[in-house]
Parts: C-alpha cells; sequence; structure tokens
C-alpha cells in the first residue's frame, strides 16, 4: 500500500521547512529536533508510579526511568530507545511511549538513557544496556510480584540494543529474558539490501543517514561486523527468547529485520514476524503526530499481553 496520507503530509511540511537532512547536520544540530517533536506528542498518560534513579556504567553515570501501573504488574519491559545510537532521550517522546506501554500491558517499564555517540560511541550504548538490565533482574522484588516475565524491548537503534542483549544473557548465562519484542530493528551493516537502496524508503531514514548513524557510533566499518553490533552475524541464534519483530514497510532497515526474524525461527526460536503497512521508520515514537504510532503500539502491546497470559498459564517455555 502507499506511504500513509498524514506521513507523507508530515514529511511534505518537512520539506517545505528546507532544514537540513540529518546526515548533513552535527550532532548537536540534528538533536535539536527532539524538543520539538516531543512538544507535537505532548504529554504522555498518567502512570501509578514514576522514580528516576542514576546507574553507574564504565565511566560514567545514566538514568533509567521505572513507570509503574496502577496495580500489580504482570511483567517487567526494559524498553532502550531508538535514534540511531546519537539521538533520542527518554524525557522525551520516549516518555510517552514508556507510560503508554506501561499502561496498555499492564506492565512496569524501565526507560533506559544509554549514553550517546559520538561522546560515547560503541560499545558504551551496549554496555549501559547491560548494566541497566542486570540492575533491572536484581531489583525484580521492586519492581513487580514474583514469577512475572522479563522482556527486553525496542525501537530501531534501541532493537538493536535488545537483540544484542539476548546474545549476552544467552552467553553469560543470566538474567533471564523471556521475550524480546524488536521494532524496525537494525540487525545488521549492510548498506545495500534491496530495502536500504529502494527510492520510495529514503524519508525520514534514508540509506545516506543510516550511513551517518554508523560514522558516529562505530566508525570502523571492520568492526561493525562484530555480533555485538550485527546481531544478524551472531554464529548461532539457537536458545534465544522468542520474539515479535516488527517492521515498517517503508524503511531502509526493512529487510535486515525480517532477516533476523528468518535467522530466529531457522534456529527453533518461536517468532511472530509483523509488518506496519503503510508506515515509514521513525513512527513508532510519533505519539500525536502520526496515526500509525497508536496503531503500532496498539499492535506491541497486544502481542506482549498474549504473551504474557501464556507465560501465566506456564505454555511458554522460559529461555535464556
Amino acid at each position: 500500500m502507499p506511504l500513509e496520507p498524514v506521513s507523507q503530509a508530515f514529511l511534505e511540511q518537512l520539506a517545505e521547512a528546507d532544514g537540513p537532512a540529518i546526515h548533513e547536520s552535527t550532532p548537536a544540530i540534528a538533536r535539536m529536533s527532539g524538543p520539538v517533536l516531543a512538544g507535537l506528542s505532548g504529554r504522555g498518560p498518567d502512570v501509578g508510579a514514576v522514580r528516576n534513579l542514576r546507574l553507574d556504567g564504565k565511566g560514567g553515570r545514566f538514568r533509567v526511568r521505572v513507570l509503574q501501573p496502577e496495580g500489580a504488574s504482570r511483567a517487567v519491559i526494559v524498553y532502550y530507545h531508538g535514534g540511531g545510537w546519537v539521538l533520542g532521550d527518554i524525557d522525551l517522546q520516549y516518555d510517552h511511549v514508556g507510560r503508554r506501554l506501561a499502561n496498555a500491558t499492564q506492565s512496569t517499564v524501565v526507560l533506559v538513557n544509554y549514553r550517546k555517540a559520538p561522546e560515547h560511541p560503541f560499545p558504551t550504548a551496549v554496555e549501559d544496556s547491560w548494566t541497566a538490565l542486570q540492575w533491572v533482574a536484581a531489583h525484580a522484588a521492586e519492581l513487580a510480584p514474583e514469577g512475572v516475565p522479563l522482556i527486553v524491548a525496542g525501537d530501531s537503534a534501541g532493537g538493536n540494543i535488545s537483540a544484542v542483549l539476548t546474545l549476552w544473557a544467552r552467553d553469560k548465562e543470566g538474567p533471564r529474558i523471556d521475550h524480546q519484542v524488536l521494532v524496525y530493528p537494525v540487525t545488521d551493516c549492510d548498506p545495500d539490501t534491496a530495502s536500504y537502496l529502494a527510492p520510495e524508503n529514503q524519508l525520514l531514514l534514508s540509506r545516506d543517514t543510516m550511513r551517518w548513524f554508523w560514522g558516529h557510533y562505530l566508525a570502523d566499518e571492520a568492526a561493525r561486523t562484530h555480533p555485538d553490533a550485527s546481531p544478524l552475524r551472531a554464529t548461532s541464534h539457537a536458545g534465544l527468547p522468542p520474539a515479535l519483530v516488527y517492521v515498517a514497510q517503508y524503511d531502509p532497515l526493512h529487510d535486515e529485520g525480517v532477516a533476523y526474524a528468518r535467522a530466529l525461527e531457522a534456529a527453533g526460536v518461536p517468532v511472530t514476524l509483523a509488518e506496519a503497512e503503510g508506515q515509514m521508520h521513525a513512527y513508532f515514537q510519533m505519539a500525536g503526530i502520526l496515526p500509525g504510532q497508536e496503531a503500532g503500539l496498539n499492535v506491541v502491546a497486544d502481542h506482549i499481553n498474549r504473551f504474557v497470559a501464556s507465560f501465566a498459564k506456564g505454555s511458554v517455555s522460559s529461555h535464556v
């Protein structure tokens, strides 16, 4: 189907503003769009409780935000936001995403404000995110009733981090991750896939912009093939937690998301592969801006709710 009309109109408005593309900007300039978009999204819904904490990473501290719903939590979701490892913040649109996700799934959502490149290049984002995951596992009793599932989730670069952490958790023998939700994830460093090259996919995220993100995050192109950066290239995907891989139709990352779902499936991992038809990359954070955001969040929340119900009945197996 064609690009969703509101998305098309939004792109036309951006073109009329005649601002530089992300890949023609500096990180500092590109980050200036965050507060503007957050203003358009507005404040997210109320939740039962909010806590802001600082954790110690290697060489510095970073923030996490714990969003708890009213009543007992049915799961704990550790959410890693997108932004190409360079942009994004838990104070802006992702606070809105986290609040809606907490309420829609009756779950505790932990938003992780991992440190960003280029000031903090690879592997800082992954290491901070791992520290946050370990903190969540160690403080599980404070976050939710005993025995609820632990889910990692994220979009774009956050989907990349989530996928990498499932590999780390498997290989380091914990923490146990029960499910993973990957929204248009970065899973590989190949800029020459069909979806990367397709003219119709050069929208909010383009091939040039993605190369700009990679350049700031991990300048050494050869090192990008390591599974800690490109989880699709892991030697094995066996033993990983069940997954939802949710790709966007108009997205340079479309094909690597599909490839990752297929790799998990081939390794015997239960996978749901879904596509947001008519949507472009970045729609998932556009609360109050693009109608696809609400629809997409509902897809994710419904999937998590089904998983949590099955988990509670003991009809799904645990994965490390």
